[in-house]
């Protein structure tokens, strides 16, 4: 493993991980607070990590698995995390598209790299925006209280379902670069 920065903020954020469930369910009136702080902060190494990985030539293989590993699984726990605290219809719905694509993805990733074509799945621009605007729910539906007036949980719901559509968008965008192969019509190696 190459013990680089990049690499280094995407171990940052996997222990993240523990800090965020710890603190949020810490039962003192500033939890809410600090659980944002510290999600915020996973959401910083994600972009970090890879403005500087790219910048300063530190992409590696270990980098290129792990990073969206840490994302997806701090996102799930986030997730997994609210919908406990709002088990509604309204909010499982989207909760569950975005771990659900975050899963067939992942596996289409995981397959389409095994046949040697790993770069028809690649990151899309609708992927960073579905990213961002997932990152931005989340911050404001961890801080749960109105800020300033602005309807935090409000304005976070409506952002997890824009995250959610995004999701879909992007999710029909790599199975249709992945179709060809799926159905075994792209040439490439079929088991």
């Amino acid at each position: 493993m190459n013990w680089n920065i990049p690499n280094l903020l995407t171990l940052l954020r996997i222990a993240l991980i523990p800090v965020l469930v710890l603190v949020y369910y810490l039962p003192f009136g500033a939890s809410h607070l600090v659980s944002t702080a510290v999600f915020g902060l996973a959401a910083l190494t994600d972009w970090l990590d890879g403005y500087l990985a790219r910048r300063l030539g530190q992409q590696s293989p270990f980098g290129a698995f792990l990073d969206p590993v840490a994302d997806k699984l701090i996102v799930a726990v986030a997730l997994v995390m609210l919908v406990q605290r709002n088990p509604t219809l309204w909010f499982v719905i989207p909760a569950a598209v975005i771990v659900g694509r975050e899963i067939a993805i992942s596996a289409l990733r995981e397959w389409m790299a095994e046949i040697g074509e790993r770069a028809q799945v690649a990151v899309s621009v609708i992927g960073k925006i579905k990213t961002t605007a997932q990152m931005t729910a989340l911050l404001l539906l961890l801080y749960q209280q109105p800020l300033a007036g602005f309807p935090t949980q409000e304005v976070g719901v409506i952002l997890l379902y824009v995250a959610a559509v995004l999701t879909l968008w992007s999710m029909v965008i790599y199975l249709r670069a992945a179709w060809p192969l799926l159905t075994g019509e792209g040439g490439g190696e079929v088991r």
